[in-house]
């Protein structure tokens, strides 16, 4: 059981207009306390959260053991993707799944997506059809590594697609519950989008068939929050790999960083703080972070 502290929890999860910024949530985190049997992933998954996410937010704890009344960062904050806000828009890099409608406030939730990069895709499609307690079908390639896999498997606890599922016009790839928790926020998948079960009941009874879908890599993001710009950064498709297998990554190359910043910064740029900016992409933390020195004003 994680348990919150009142005052900054209601700091944290304090809702944020969707007109009037590129972040949901109120930067830069939310906090939890951890007991003496939890380990990150059960943090994670108690506070709708992924697992990379929790991890890359907390790199001084020990994820198995973070110890009785250890403060953990929530990273319950998130800058939008860039480009349309409709639909659903699937960031590959941060592990997450962002659900826009005319008229509401956006919702994000964690998404376990493919293990390898062949089977990551990204682009623009839809969602074809929804099926409530959806058969699972293996694939061919999918037997060929596990021969013991059965032709078909029905709805209930083994299954793996969980209660509901969107199923996209790209051949194979659906979006879907899933009856292993720890692997939401991972790169377990092949090539499917894996929610926890509470939020693809939300997800399904939100998106319509035909609902547009867009799946984005963008590993640094920046976004608006007033008069503040916040740049928020996460580990790359190679970085990712590298976690999973060894535990370990290299750091981050972004080329054209110094030039997206100024863009996004507009009339602002020449109060980047570019040391707060290089701290953003040396952590890699995933929480959006304040980029701006203060303006001077004369009276």
């Amino acid at each position: 059981m994680v348990v919150l502290s009142a005052v900054l929890a209601a700091l944290a999860f304090a809702p944020v207009p969707a007109a009037a910024a590129d972040i949901i949530g109120s930067p830069p985190f939310g906090i939890a306390f951890a007991t003496a049997d939890d380990t990150l992933a059960d943090i994670a998954i108690d506070n709708d959260l992924g697992y990379t996410e929790i991890i890359m937010a907390n790199p001084t704890i020990d994820p198995w053991l973070p110890g009785e009344g250890a403060l953990v960062v929530l990273p319950t904050a998130h800058i939008l993707p860039s480009g349309p806000r409709n639909g659903i828009v699937i960031n590959l890099a941060e592990q997450r799944l962002y659900r826009f409608a005319k008229g509401k406030p956006p919702a994000s939730f964690p998404v376990g997506i493919g293990a390898e990069a062949a089977n990551l895709r990204t682009g623009s499609t839809q969602v074809r059809a929804k099926r409530v307690d959806p058969p699972w079908v293996p694939t061919t390639r999918m037997r060929e590594e596990d021969p013991e896999l059965p032709s078909i498997v029905p709805p209930g606890p083994d299954n793996p697609l969980g209660p509901k599922a969107l199923y996209l016009d790209w051949p194979g790839i659906v979006i879907h519950g899933t009856n292993k928790p720890y692997g939401v926020g991972r790169r377990v998948s092949h090539g499917c989008f894996r929610l926890h079960d509470p939020d693809i009941e939300r997800l399904y009874q939100a998106v319509p068939v035909g609902t547009p879908v867009r799946v984005v890599d963008e590993p640094v993001k920046l976004g608006w929050l007033g008069d503040t710009l916040y740049i928020e950064v996460h580990l790359t498709t190679q970085q990712a790999d590298s976690l999973e297998e060894t535990g370990r990554f290299e750091p981050p190359e972004f080329p054209k960083l110094e030039e997206a910043v100024t863009r996004a910064a507009g009339r602002a740029a020449s109060r980047v703080d570019w040391g707060a900016v290089h701290k953003a992409v040396e952590e890699q933390r995933g929480i959006p972070l304040p980029i701006l020195r203060a303006s001077l004003k004369f009276t």
